[in-house]
């Protein structure tokens, strides 16, 4: 006798894999953690993140809205200023370092108005972390201070109701200030003016992200020591790369690097654990065929094959704990609940392929 010879069919790819099929496929994973019936979630990340926001909504299962659109907002004006995409208007967030960073806001380790604030040559100012948070720049400088404020009670408070933060790692090569403030994007692509000399590409590494994480844990366990983080990896390739390296390349880097980062941090902490949306999308049972013809974007099928395993392996057979607060939340988002259409995702970065000159 050995190890092997106990295993399940699971552990094996022919009966695993091969055998069942792209939708035979079961027990991916299942969740570690039993979570109260009326579970309350909060999802930040990069741009496939959105999908889970919406399925949660469509599911009525608990998502919280830290910020809110004022009431009697129109759905397309609450579209437009990116309300309820994720559960504060963070934006996409693509790397832990962003992440971080916004923690770091929301405990009040880094003072609200210290992050830039971009001036734009035909007038007004972006905000240097979300610079498409809403469809024209701030009028003030008081103004983008004041919305980012308002951005940071909303992540605080996402976190404080939350049982579950769900966080989705999009990318590890992006832009900082020579102080090492992280970017949203790269000056000069959708606000701000690039300086060479001051502004600076960055390929985090597998420790620099790790180390982020690990920050962002704690910081995440300060407002809520009984949150749990759930991490995944975006499985939308790059649109584009500084790396000096071709994209497809870059995009293997980068993706693997985010892998092997979440899966470690799971093993470490009992109240971390990683979701395989990226493995569902781009593992050898797929063939491809969850990609959109341009090669990068996740078809609907893909994202409901994502959502279902997601939903099969979660375990809310636990107590309530949220109580009213719930119903008080629900009739609070109401007016949100079909903001979004089905397949516009608000995505940054996606914007590079506007400067692709070929």
């Amino acid at each position: 006798m050995h190890p092997y010879a106990s295993l399940p069919k699971t552990a094996f790819w022919r009966t695993g894999v091969a055998e069942t099929g792209l939708y035979g496929l079961s027990d991916l994973w299942k969740s570690p953690w039993t979570l109260p019936q009326d579970v309350q979630f909060a999802t930040y990340g990069s741009c496939f993140a959105q999908h889970i926001s919406r399925a949660l909504k469509e599911r009525k299962i608990g998502w919280i809205n830290g910020e809110p659109a004022p009431l009697g907002t129109p759905e397309t004006l609450s579209k437009a200023f990116n309300y309820g995409v994720f559960s504060a208007r963070t934006a996409n967030i693509y790397t832990a370092a962003q992440l971080r960073l916004l923690l770091q806001m929301a405990v009040g380790d880094v003072p609200v108005h210290e992050p830039e604030l971009w001036e734009e040559t035909a007038g007004g100012y972006r905000d240097s972390l979300r610079p498409l948070i809403e469809p024209t720049p701030f009028r003030t400088e008081d103004d983008a201070v004041l919305s980012r404020s308002a951005m940071v009670r909303g992540l605080r408070k996402s976190v404080e109701n939350s049982d579950v933060f769900v966080f989705t790692l999009g990318l590890t090569e992006g832009w900082e200030s020579a102080s090492g403030q992280p970017y949203a994007a790269c000056p000069g692509t959708i606000g701000g003016t690039f300086d060479p000399q001051t502004h600076r590409f960055v390929n985090y590494r597998g420790a620099a992200i790790r180390e982020a994480l690990d920050d962002a844990l704690a910081l995440l366990k300060r407002l809520n020591p009984n949150i749990h983080l759930l991490l995944t990896v975006s499985p939308v390739p790059l649109t584009a790369t500084a790396s000096q390296q071709h994209v497809l390349v870059a995009t293997t880097r980068s993706k693997s690097v985010l892998r092997g980062v979440a899966g470690e941090i799971a093993e470490d902490y009992a109240e971390v654990d990683y979701f395989p949306s990226y493995e569902i999308i781009t593992g050898a049972p797929t063939r491809s065929s969850f990609f959109a013809p341009n090669m990068r974007s996740v078809e609907l099928a893909g994202v409901e094959l994502v959502m279902r395993h997601f939903f099969q392996g979660l375990d809310l057979t636990g107590p309530a704990r949220h109580g009213d607060a719930i119903a008080e939340a629900r009739q609070a988002d109401a007016a949100l609940a079909e903001s979004m259409d089905a397949e516009a995702l608000v995505c940054e970065e996606a914007i590079l392929e506007s400067y692709n000159a070929a």
